[in-house]
Formats: structure tokens, C-alpha cells, sequence
């Protein structure tokens, strides 16, 4: 099969040109691998782009090195990929490969010029084409046709596939959400198998199971696919509870549609406490800030009545980052659809704190801890006075506030 579509030639930038020109001189097959055909066959422009070669590692980097072409990211060579810098564009190749050995998460590869070998390795069959610098399509396991039928499949046998790498679970999930148009028509062999399998989820890293299930709360189907996974017994593995809520899960997908909340907005529906917020933290290493916005969200999920002023308050006298505290609440409104207070808050323009650091050692208040103390006590009067108070108000009350935090004043610097 060969394409002439838009998205197929809007690959063709003069930095992929010379990239192309430089493999024929050496006599290198280049072809585009994996995903980015999957993208262009289905009509979609491709966001990132891989390569597959016959070449091998040292001969890309000889072959580069005497085009004078800057490679860069060199510890991808281990796994045989070579990124090469041509202008401003980055290419990453790699070397056509075959797993020798497979532990469930790693594996031990071997080099080869054999591209159905290497689409063989691949996990789903979408995910398994090549497409050269002709337009033509290379499709050694019908990807094409589960593509057209909307159907995600493993490459040959589903059992074998898993096993290689136990990640592949949430890999299905993640592109049966973004292929399947019916959301519970999975493929009853896929499912055993995954049932089969879902205890090896245990030995896969807590980041790499967020990158992708992070991947799967962002998509379509939310709360079909999430379910299903819970269904087939992955919760234990992935540090959710062992009886996650469901109900409120599917309560808060269909509260937030349309609105686009982060991953773990969605995630803490299936969470009952902190503590169960905090096994799922200590299981996947979540950022600072998704661990920070689950713990607010359940702590403030109940709260009765949602009052505007009171969030408002709350982001000016909390420690932290202004910017996380706002989105934090924007979070907890989406996560509790309070469309109104949600609108109102974003367009919410913060009042400027009246007083400062300088201005607090200008009138004699020592710097490092006695200084933060004082500022966030004159700050919480500001704002419990509506924001009210001025300048000249708040100097007034920094003596009283130093007797109250048994703060000794600096002396000044002409006595």
C-alpha cells in the first residue's frame, strides 16, 4: 500500500530531506516506525516522529561524523538509538532490533536488517508499521486492518506479548481508549490474557505505570477503561485500594467533562481517605504537586457550603506557591462541578499584599525566620480584613506581632 497524504508530506522538511539523502549515500535503509505511521494512516499529524535503520549504532555515528551531522542524547545508544541534530530538528534513529532475552520489564536485544523481525518485538499490531520516504506502508501483522476496525491487538499471541513486558496492560488500555469506538467491546483472548498476567504490574516501576496510566485518565472512555482495569485486577498493583470507590470515580468523570482536569483530579475519586491517597503516592512517586492536589482535593472534596471568599482567603494565606494553591482550587471545583465558582475564581484577580520584606527590615524585624513569621501574620490580617487594611495599617500592627512571636528587633544601623 503506498499514501500521498498531506500529513505524510508535511513530514518532509529540508532538515528530514538531508537526513533521508545522507542514508541513500551510505546505502542505509530509513524508514518511519510505530506510532507516527499509526497517526498519519489514521489522518492525524504526528507529534513525534521515530526512525527505524538497518544501519547499526557505529556505523550511524561513522556515517554521521563524516556528513559532519551533530549528534546529541548519546546515552540512547545502548538501546540502539542515535539522535541526530540537523538544523534545529532532532531525529531519533534506531537500529532494527530483537529481544533475545525477556525478564517482564527489560530486555536483552540483539541487532538485525530484518524488518518483520523487528515489527514482530512490537507490542500492538498498530503499532508494529513502517512506512518509507515513498509513501509505502509496510504491514506485517494487519495493523492496517485493526486500525480501520477500530480494534487494538497484540502482535501474535496476547500470553507472550504481556510476559515480555508487563506494561504492555496499560499499554493496551491506553490505545483502546484512543482507537475503540465502542468502549466495552474488548477481545475476550486480550482480556484473559491480561487477567492471566496483571500480577506482574508488581514489577513494574511506579513512574512507568503513571506515565501511562497518567496517559490513560487523559483520554476517552475514562471510566470504562479504568473500570476494566480494576475489573481484571490490577488496583493491588498499581497502589489503589483494594476496594476503590468506583461510584464516586464515575461520578466525577461525568462531572468533569469538557472541563480537561488533571490526571489525579480523576484518580482521588477512587480514593476514601488521605492514607489511601498517600499508598498510592508511596507506589508511584507522584510530582510534589499531584501528590500536594490530591491530598487538597480529598480534604476539601466535602466541604459544605463552597464559598468563594473562603477559597479566596485560603490562596492568599497558604504557604506554597501561589500559582499550585490557585490551581489546587480550580481543581477541587472542577472535581465537584461548581461551574459557576470555578468561572468566577479564574477570572479572579488577586489584591497586592500592601507590605514586603524590605519594608519589614526596614522597621527593624530580623531577616530569615522571624521575618517569614511576621509577614504571614500581617498577610492573614490583611485578608481577614477583606483586604482592607493598608500600608500605614499594617506597619502599625508589626510591634504587636513581634511581642506575640517573642521576636527581638534588630538594632538599628545608625545607633
Amino acid at each position: 500500500m503506498k499514501i500521498d497524504s498531506p500529513e505524510f508530506h508535511s513530514l518532509f522538511t529540508p532538515s528530514f530531506k538531508t537526513l533521508i539523502d545522507v542514508f541513500a549515500k551510505h546505502k542505509y535503509e530509513i524508514r518511519i516506525a510505530g506510532g507516527a505511521v499509526r497517526d498519519i494512516l489514521s489522518g492525524k499529524q504526528p507529534k513525534d516522529v521515530d526512525f527505524a535503520t538497518t544501519a547499526t549504532p557505529d556505523q550511524m555515528k561513522e556515517m554521521l561524523n563524516s556528513e559532519k551531522i551533530r549528534m546529541i542524547n548519546l546515552k540512547g545508544e545502548k538501546h540502539g538509538t542515535i539522535t541526530a541534530r540537523i538544523n534545529t530538528e532532532n531525529f531519533e534513529v534506531t537500529t532494527l532490533r530483537l529481544d533475545v532475552v525477556t525478564d517482564g520489564r527489560h530486555a536483552e536485544i540483539k541487532f538485525t536488517t530484518d524488518w518483520e523481525l523487528d515489527a514482530n518485538r512490537r507490542d500492538l499490531t498498530i503499532n508494529s508499521m513502517f512506512l518509507d520516504t515513498n509513501g509505502t506502508v509496510y504491514d506485517y501483522f494487519k495493523g492496517y486492518d485493526d486500525l480501520k476496525a477500530n480494534r487494538v491487538a497484540f502482535v501474535g499471541d496476547p500470553d507472550k506479548r504481556i510476559k515480555e513486558d508487563y506494561l504492555r496492560i496499560l499499554r493496551y488500555f491506553r490505545f483502546f481508549a484512543r482507537i475503540a469506538q465502542d468502549p466495552d467491546k474488548h477481545d475476550s483472548e486480550t482480556i484473559n490474557a491480561i487477567r492471566s498476567n496483571v500480577g506482574g504490574l508488581e514489577r513494574i516501576t511506579g513512574e512507568r505505570i503513571w506515565m501511562e496510566l497518567s496517559k490513560i485518565l487523559s483520554g476517552n472512555f475514562v471510566s470504562q477503561v479504568v473500570t476494566k482495569l480494576i475489573e481484571v485486577g490490577a488496583s493491588k498493583y498499581m497502589g489503589l485500594p483494594a476496594e476503590p470507590n468506583v461510584a464516586e470515580f464515575r461520578a466525577v468523570c461525568k462531572r468533569t467533562e469538557g472541563l480537561n482536569p488533571q490526571p489525579i483530579t480523576l484518580l482521588v475519586g477512587l480514593l476514601n481517605s488521605e492514607d489511601e491517597m498517600m499508598d498510592f503516592h508511596a507506589r508511584i512517586k507522584l510530582s510534589s504537586f499531584e501528590r500536594d492536589l490530591g491530598r487538597f482535593i480529598i480534604a476539601y472534596r466535602s466541604e459544605e457550603p463552597f464559598e468563594l471568599k473562603k477559597f479566596q482567603a485560603m490562596m492568599l494565606k497558604k504557604d506554597g506557591k501561589l500559582s499550585d494553591t490557585r490551581q489546587f482550587i480550580m481543581e477541587l471545583f472542577k472535581y465537584t462541578s461548581k461551574l459557576a465558582l470555578l468561572q468566577e475564581f479564574e477570572n479572579w484577580e488577586p489584591p497586592k499584599f500592601p507590605i514586603n520584606g524590605f519594608i519589614l527590615k526596614e522597621k527593624n524585624v530580623p531577616v530569615g525566620n522571624p521575618l517569614g513569621k511576621v509577614l504571614k501574620a500581617l498577610k492573614e490580617s490583611w485578608v481577614d480584613s477583606n483586604y482592607e487594611k493598608t500600608l500605614d495599617d499594617l506597619v502599625k500592627e508589626i510591634p504587636d506581632v513581634m511581642d506575640r512571636f517573642k521576636i527581638v528587633p534588630t538594632k538599628p544601623k545608625n545607633s
